[in-house]
C-alpha cells in the first residue's frame, strides 16, 4: 500500500464532502473563491467531481497501478 495514494483518497473525500455540503471551512472556501471566477454558481458540483477524480487515482495509486 502506498500512503500517498491514501492521503489522495482523504483530500479527495474533503473536496467531495465539502462540495457536497457547500462547507464553511476556511481552506475550502479559499478554494471555492478562486474557483468562482470560472466556475460560477457550479462551484460546488466541480469540486464534488475533483474529489471523485482524486479519489479514484489515490486508490490505484494506494493499490499500485498508478
Amino acid at each position: 500500500m502506498n500512503l500517498w495514494g491514501l492521503v489522495m483518497v482523504g483530500v479527495g473525500c474533503f473536496f467531495l464532502i465539502s462540495g457536497w455540503l457547500k462547507s464553511d471551512f476556511f481552506i475550502y472556501r479559499i478554494f471555492v473563491a478562486r474557483s468562482k471566477t470560472l466556475w460560477g454558481d457550479k462551484v460546488h458540483v466541480f469540486f464534488q467531481f475533483v474529489g471523485i477524480a482524486i479519489i479514484v487515482v489515490g486508490v490505484l495509486m494506494a493499490i499500485g497501478r498508478l
